[in-house]
C-alpha cells in the first residue's frame, strides 16, 4: 500500500508588540523528539507560510519564530538551530552578521546574481536559489542542520555523565580504600567508650551520657562501613556472574551448527 501524506492545516502567525513574530505549530506526534527553534528573517508573509506550510508534513515539527530584518539584528539568535533568510530581506547583509557573530547557521534564499556575492562576504551561510523543488531541499538541509546539533548536544550530555560517574567512581573507590583505616578508628573508640561504661563510679552521670552517645554514633559509623564491605562484595559477585556470562556466550555454538 502506498503511504499517502497529508499536509495539516497551516499554521498561525501571531505578531506580537515588539514585533517578534512566533509561529505555533501543531502538536507533534507521540514519540517524536521536539527539534530546536527554526528563525525565519523576512520582510514578507508568504515566504514564512511557504517554509511553514511544508515543514509540517514532515514527521518532526520545529518551533518556529518570524522576524524582520530590522528587529533581528538586536535579538537575541543564539537559542535558535538554525536561520532561514528569505529572498527579499532588506538588511542581509546585518542580518547574516548578526547570525554569524550568535553562531547560528544561515540557509539564504538568494537570487542569481547575488549568490557570488553573499558567499564570498558570509562563507559560511549555505546559499539556495529558488529552482523547482527549493523548498522540498531547503527543508532537508535545514532539518539536517537541526540534527546534527541535537546529535552534538547528545555527545555533550554523555560526556557530562561519563565524567560525573568517574568522579563518583573515584569517591567510591577511596572510600573503599579507607574504610579498614576507619574501621580501625572505630574499634579504638568502641572499645574505650565501653571500658569507661564498665566502671560506674570514674564518671558522673551527665558524663556517663556522653560516653554512651559516643559509643552509639560510633556503632552506627561501624555499621555504614560494614554497609560499605557488603556492597563491595555483592558488586563483585555481580561482576563475575557477568564476566562468566558473557564468557558462555561467547564460546557457545552458532545456531545451526
Amino acid at each position: 500500500m502506498n503511504e499517502k501524506r497529508v499536509a495539516p492545516e497551516p499554521a498561525s502567525i501571531q505578531p506580537s508588540q515588539n514585533g517578534r513574530v512566533v509561529v505555533e505549530s501543531l502538536p507533534e506526534e507521540p514519540g517524536t523528539a521536539a527539534a530546536e527553534g527554526v528563525l525565519i528573517v523576512a520582510d514578507e508573509a508568504e515566504f514564512p507560510r511557504s517554509v511553514v506550510g511544508r515543514w509540517q508534513m514532515e514527521r518532526t515539527v520545529p518551533a518556529f519564530t518570524l522576524m524582520g530584518s530590522d528587529l533581528c539584528q538586536t535579538a537575541n539568535l543564539s537559542p535558535h538551530g538554525v536561520a532561514i533568510l528569505g529572498p527579499r530581506v532588506r538588511r542581509r547583509e546585518a542580518v547574516l552578521t548578526a547570525l554569524e557573530n550568535s553562531g547560528v547557521p544561515a540557509l539564504v534564499l538568494a537570487a542569481d546574481g547575488d549568490a557570488g556575492q553573499i558567499r564570498s562576504a558570509h562563507p559560511r551561510a549555505q546559499i539556495l536559489r529558488q529552482t523547482d523543488g527549493w523548498l522540498d531541499f531547503l527543508v532537508q538541509i535545514a532539518g539536517e542542520i537541526l540534527r546534527r546539533a541535537e546529535t552534538q548536544r547528545s555527545l555533550l550530555r554523555a560526556e557530562q555523565l561519563v565524567t560525573a560517574s568517574q568522579h563518583h567512581a573515584t569517591l567510591g573507590r577511596y572510600m573503599l580504600e579507607m574504610r579498614h583505616g576507619l574501621n580501625n578508628c572505630l574499634t579504638s573508640v568502641l572499645g574505650n567508650a565501653e571500658l569507661l561504661l564498665l566502671e560506674p563510679g570514674m564518671l558522673s552521670a551527665e558524663a556517663r551520657d556522653q560516653v554512651r552517645t559516643i559509643h552509639t554514633m560510633a556503632m552506627r559509623m561501624h555499621e555504614v562501613m560494614q554497609r560499605f564491605s557488603s556492597l563491595e562484595s555483592e558488586m563483585t559477585f555481580a561482576e563475575k556472574g557477568s564476566h562468566s556470562e558473557t564468557t558462555l556466550a561467547s564460546h557457545a555454538p552458532a545456531p545451526g551448527v
